[in-house]
């Protein structure tokens, strides 16, 4: 059982630059940042922290000052007793998104009974490609299983716009719509407050930006080509920009998971239930269709269908990404991602499959509706797929 679901705020994740400011979070800590959300997320639920038997933490650049074994500094950081274990893990996208699906199925399992998931990035602190060192982390092996070799994310984004026939005009009206779900979306119920260094405390997104237009998102540049990609895959167009892309972003969000028994030995009324769980491997080259799928496994295993489904959070890593989705499985475009989604928000990489079911949670409370269901795309060409029901 979900007992709760929260989340910080999503900052831009920039550093402070000369004389520009860095993102709402830059100057927090991300073992700060995570303590704040795992020590407000005990307070709301006035739980005995003693109870708590693991916190299971997506993180993925697990360098510099995310590299000291992120989740268990945070659990420290937020004064739980020192006796409460933690374990950090990287699926990539789709870490915390994980963490929370293995303290779901230990649960089932009997090996817990309260356990928090949670997921951190800061990554205005720590810069995606901050672990790689300059190191080929394919391997020989792999890049000949793929010769050339694989490719960086934006070109299978590329490549799934080019080969589905998303022209730029369709990427960009659908990321102008997530920044109007986004800014329009009253996301308080989900997010706690964040307190800086210096005593000033945030308590909203920085990252939508009201007013976003196709006509604004056309004059950005392309950013994924280059004379090496353009000559290997002639068939892209090349249209994904900064703007139909997943914003990068500090963030952090917890989830309190419990037996059903143990919650209502406490007292405590669980929002919502898991239902099913799903993972898939896919080519690792067009690598952003794993969650097609990832979604066709979960389903299969709960009997539910699409249909039935009130609520879709797929992860915007790209706009070409949910678009496909949706494509495939002909779903309500109403349903998907209602709330606002990455390209919006911000992609926190760690943290951004918690955030996702946080989100999910509550709009499904909001909507009244009965099923949710979140699937990330995963580096490597995998995804995670989730179905929750709410109480």
């Amino acid at each position: 059982m979900i007992v709760d679901a929260i989340r910080s705020p999503l900052g831009r994740g920039r550093a402070p630059k000369g004389d520009r400011p860095g993102g709402a979070l830059s100057a927090v800590h991300p073992v700060e940042l995570l303590a704040q959300v795992i020590r407000q997320l005990v307070e709301r639920s006035d739980l005995d922290p003693t109870l708590i038997e693991d916190v299971i933490t997506g993180c993925v650049n697990q360098v510099g000052e995310q590299s000291g074994q992120v989740g268990r500094m945070a659990t420290l950081a937020a004064g739980l007793p020192d006796t409460i274990p933690a374990v950090s893990i990287h699926r990539a996208c789709g870490s915390s998104q994980q963490a929370a699906d293995f303290a779901a199925q230990g649960v089932i399992a009997g090996v817990y009974d309260v356990v928090i998931a949670a997921g951190v990035e800061s990554m205005s602190r720590v810069p995606m490609w901050s672990a790689l060192m300059d190191m080929d982390i394919y391997s020989p092996a792999v890049t000949r299983r793929y010769e050339p070799g694989l490719v960086p994310q934006g070109i299978s984004a590329e490549l799934i716009a080019a080969r589905h026939g998303m022209d730029r005009t369709m990427l960009d009206e659908y990321s102008a719509r997530s920044h109007d779900l986004a800014s329009t979306t009253d996301a308080r119920a989900e997010i706690v407050p964040i307190t800086l260094p210096d005593g000033r405390v945030v308590i909203d997104d920085e990252t939508p930006r009201p007013g976003t237009t196709v006509e604004s998102l056309a004059g950005l540049p392309t950013v994924f080509r280059t004379d090496e990609m353009e000559q290997r895959f002639p068939e892209i167009d090349w249209h994904i920009t900064a703007g139909n892309s997943s914003q990068l972003a500090d963030g952090a969000a917890a989830v309190l998971i419990m037996s059903e028994e143990r919650a209502l030995q406490l007292g405590l009324t669980p929002r919502a239930r898991f239902s099913a769980f799903a993972l898939a491997g896919d080519d690792p080259i067009t690598m952003l269709t794993g969650p097609i799928p990832a979604t066709e496994k979960v389903l299969r295993r709960s009997g539910v269908r699409l249909d039935d489904i009130d609520h879709y959070e797929v992860n915007e890593a790209f706009a070409s990404v949910p678009l496909l989705w949706r494509e495939h499985f002909g779903a309500d475009p109403a349903k998907l991602n209602p709330r606002g989604g990455a390209i919006a928000l911000g992609h926190p990489l760690g943290a951004s499959g918690a955030r996702l079911l946080t989100t999910l949670v509550n709009g499904l409370e909001h909507t009244g509706g009965r099923y949710g269901l979140q699937t990330i795309c995963e580096a490597g060409g995998m995804a995670n797929a989730t179905l929750i029901e709410r109480c």
